[in-house]
C-alpha cells in the first residue's frame, strides 16, 4: 500500500497522520509539498489537519488553489480514496470535491476536546472497520467546524446515505447542521471529517480512546 500526505504551509498534523499510515496501515508513505504539480504512484491521498495558509480568507480557501490540488481532483475523479481531516475537510469543500462549507463554530471559540460520534456509514474505504450505528470517541480541534449547506443539499446527503459520522445527541461541539461530523462524495471515495483519528490511534497519544486506530486498519484492509 502506498500513501501520500499533502503538506501545506500551516499543516500541523501531517507527520502524525503519516506515522499512523506507516505504523498501522503498513503503508509506504510520502509527503508531498503543495507546490508540486504531480503525485507519486499512490493508492490513497490524505489532506491533513492544521491551519493551511493561516486560515486567511477562510479555512482551506487558499490551499484549495494550490498546484497539487489539480492532481488530487483528477485522482478523486478516478475513484482514488481521498481523506480530508479537519483543515483537509475544509480544503475538500473549498475545491468542490465535497458540498457545503465549514463555518465558524457556533460559540465563536476554538474547540479542542473529545467528541462522541455515531457511525452512520461503515462501507466507505476509511470506515470499513467500524460498525454502523456504533458510538466512538474521537477528538476535535477546530475553529471552523460548523458544517453548513442549503436545505436541498442536506436532504440529499441524508437521503443518499452520505453522512458518514454524526456528533452524538447533545455533543455537537460547533453547531453543525444535522450534527454532521463527516460526509462522503457521491462515489463514496472522498471522505471529509472534522474529528482527528490520528490523535487517538494509540494509547500513548490518547489514553481515554483509541477509536481512531480502526480507520487506519480499515483502510489497509480495503486496499489489501
Amino acid at each position: 500500500m502506498r500513501a501520500t500526505v499533502i503538506v501545506f504551509p500551516g499543516s500541523n498534523c501531517d507527520r502524525d497522520v503519516a506515522v499512523c499510515l506507516t505504523q498501522i496501515s503498513g503503508a509506504k508513505t510520502k509527503m508531498v509539498w503543495h507546490t508540486e504539480t504531480s503525485l507519486p504512484p499512490t493508492d490513497v491521498i490524505i489532506l491533513p489537519g492544521g491551519f493551511s495558509y493561516g486560515d486567511y480568507l477562510r479555512g482551506g480557501a487558499m490551499a484549495a488553489n494550490s498546484p497539487i490540488m489539480r492532481e488530487v481532483i483528477k485522482q478523486a475523479e478516478k475513484n482514488m480514496p481521498i481523506l480530508g481531516i479537519c483543515n483537509g475537510f475544509q480544503v475538500l469543500t473549498e475545491c468542490g470535491l465535497l458540498p457545503g462549507a465549514l463555518m465558524r463554530n457556533r460559540n465563536l471559540h476554538f474547540v479542542c476536546r473529545n467528541t462522541r460520534l455515531i457511525v452512520e456509514r461503515a462501507n466507505a474505504p476509511f470506515l470499513a472497520h467500524y460498525k454502523q450505528g456504533s458510538q466512538i470517541v474521537i477528538p476535535v480541534a477546530h475553529n471552523e467546524g460548523n458544517y453548513f449547506a442549503d436545505d436541498e443539499t442536506l436532504k440529499k446527503l441524508e437521503g443518499d446515505n452520505r453522512i458518514a459520522l454524526r456528533y452524538a445527541p447533545d455533543d455537537n461541539p460547533n453547531g453543525a447542521s444535522f450534527d454532521i461530523a463527516a460526509i462522503v462524495n457521491e462515489k463514496g471515495n472522498v471522505l471529509g471529517m472534522m474529528p482527528h483519528p490520528e490523535r487517538c490511534a494509540e494509547s500513548a497519544l490518547a489514553d481515554s480512546t483509541t477509536d481512531g486506530k480502526a480507520l487506519f486498519e480499515g483502510l489497509a484492509a480495503y486496499l489489501a
